[in-house]
């Protein structure tokens, strides 16, 4: 690996100082919070500003905001990203750590359809496959994407008084009681299903988002009931919650925090 070249390593490091605050910054804001020489950050500003990575803010004398070239950069990203090829490499990572089987879903109409998956090494696991669609009510990427929807488009999708097909016992059939559930994921941000989709599996699933905020898919982690218990299932709550917002920020997606 090659060595770091510092001057380019401040660059950027000013650069992302506009992720944080209002987005403006002042010469004297970079100086104290890099700790830079005011004539080494003097150099950077300009030679930034020259190059349309920031720009002056209009009656905000010596202060900066982004300019085009770093949203340039930004949209040329977003048009080379494959939301399956992404969404399998964070898929194998977080199978890796749980060693239970890893999907990713997303939504179409009232079906989910699975864009990536990665198996568990487990001799006993689900049985699944890419490509494959089942109903969304009946799966935990389903019910997460559902609950992402607004309330008019969900009402269109699914009307009161719509009989819900049931894949085993314990699957959601009323539209009513899927509004409750769905109304718990919102208020949770994970989704859980029990043996809905199949009597020998449970599964936790949770949004990705891509740099608009909006959901655009879900990752799941599916546990045989044998190797299922509450502790068990907080433990895979809380990884998919970080599988999903790595894939999130593969994205573009910048949470809050």
């Amino acid at each position: 690996m090659g060595r770091l070249v510092p001057a380019v390593t401040r660059a950027l490091d000013i650069l992302e100082l506009f992720l944080d605050g209002d987005g403006t910054l002042s010469a004297p804001d970079i100086v104290r919070r890099l700790q830079l020489p005011r004539t080494t950050v003097h150099e950077l500003v300009t030679t930034l500003s020259a190059r349309s990575y920031i720009v002056p803010v209009p009656g905000q004398p010596g202060r900066y905001r982004l300019g085009v070239r770093p949203y340039q950069l930004g949209s040329r990203y977003a048009e080379q990203l494959d939301l399956a090829a992404e969404g399998q490499q964070v898929a194998r990572s977080v199978a890796e750590t749980c060693d239970e089987t890893v999907h990713v879903a997303i939504l179409e109409d009232t079906d989910v359809i699975y864009i990536a998956k990665v198996d568990s090494t487990h001799a006993v696991r689900m049985v699944s496959a890419a490509g494959r669609r089942l109903p969304a009510h009946c799966t935990s990427v389903g019910k997460m994407l559902l609950a992402s929807l607004p309330e008019q488009e969900l009402t269109a999708r699914i009307p009161d008084g719509t009989e819900l097909a049931a894949m085993t016992p314990n699957s959601i059939t009323e539209p009513g009681a899927l509004r409750e559930a769905l109304a718990e994921i919102r208020q949770r941000g994970i989704a859980v299903e029990s043996r809905e989709s199949n009597p020998d599996v449970s599964c936790v699933a949770a949004p990705v988002r891509d740099r608009t905020g909006q959901v655009v898919a879900a990752l799941s982690i599916s546990v045989p009931m044998i190797r299922w218990s509450e502790e068990r299932r907080a433990e895979l709550e809380e990884l998919a919650a970080k599988g999903a917002a790595e894939l999130s920020e593969r994205l573009g997606h910048r949470s809050a925090a």
